[in-house]
Parts: C-alpha cells; structure tokens; sequence
C-alpha cells in the first residue's frame, strides 16, 4: 500500500529489467516517503587518505540526523542511540560533493523509534550509503528508558495547527 505523506510522495529508484520470454522490458519505480532534510558540503576536513569522504565522518552525520529526527518526532531532547544495523557503502563521496541524508521512521516502541536512513548525492541522486535499521530510545530525566505515547510520523506544522 502506498500512503500519500505531507501531500506528496517521493521517487526514490527507478529498476529496469527485461523478461526475455515475453520480450519485454519493464521499469520498476520504487517510492518511498523517505524525506532528506539535511545537505552536508563535503570539505578537506572530511576527507580520508584516498581523498573521499571518511566513513566515520558519514556514520557521525547519519548519528545526529538520526538523533534531531527522534526529538522532533518524540517531542523529548534526551533521546539516544541504541542500536544501529550493518550499513551498506554503495558508492563514495569527493570532495566538493553536497550529500543528503533522508530520514524515515519504520517502527514505534513504546520506548524508541526504529529509523531508515539514505545518504544520497544531491547531484546525481546516486546512493552512497543505506542504513536499514537505527533505533532510538526516549529517556526520562533519570536517563531510563521511558515510553513516548507516539504511534506514527507526526509533522510539527500539524502540532501547531491542532493548538491554535
């Protein structure tokens, strides 16, 4: 089922591939509602000795996105990172490259909020690297785990709309 999210849905990746039996070919468009709020400026400083973006660098970029993604969609600043997958390097950054990191969220907890993350190239749109799986906890004051009440994406626009 496709859901139509914030008035718009998003092209991600166009598949092509033939059926030789029926000598046709088809093309696969995959959407997703995978929205990229931050751009990242690839500079000297984040470079790595072959002269492309330092995996570290991205994985820190990825942490924070992740992070300001949980406290806006949990409303709560003491939010952490439990647990992320194996990440997927499909293609390198150089520098001068603008890269994007998109953000989705793919499952609420009682306590976390399981995240997707893809960092693409701004440019191309050529993935660089995928993250299936980066859960995010909600903390109390005591620094414990504590449940959020959230069940689906909110939009902070529709926040403010429902209080005035």
């Amino acid at each position: 089922m496709i859901e139509k999210m914030n008035n718009s849905l998003k092209i991600n990746k166009y598949y092509s591939f033939e059926n030789p039996s029926f000598n046709a070919k088809f093309v696969l468009q995959i959407i997703n509602n995978m929205n990229y709020h931050t751009r990242k400026w690839v500079k000297p400083e984040d470079l790595n000795p072959n002269h492309s973006l330092f995996g570290g660098r991205l994985l820190q970029w990825i942490d924070e996105e992740a992070a300001l993604y949980a406290i806006i969609q949990l409303e709560n600043t003491k939010v952490v990172t439990k647990f992320i997958s194996e990440i997927n390097f499909v293609s390198s950054a150089k520098q001068g490259d603008i890269i994007e990191i998109g953000i989705e969220a793919t499952h609420f907890g009682s306590s976390s909020i399981t995240l997707r993350c893809d960092v693409r190239n701004k440019m191309t749109h050529q993935t660089i690297i995928t993250v299936e799986k980066i859960v995010m906890v909600n903390l109390d004051s005591e620094g414990n785990p504590a449940p959020h009440g959230k069940t689906k994406i909110e939009f902070v626009k529709d926040r403010l709309n429902s209080t005035l």
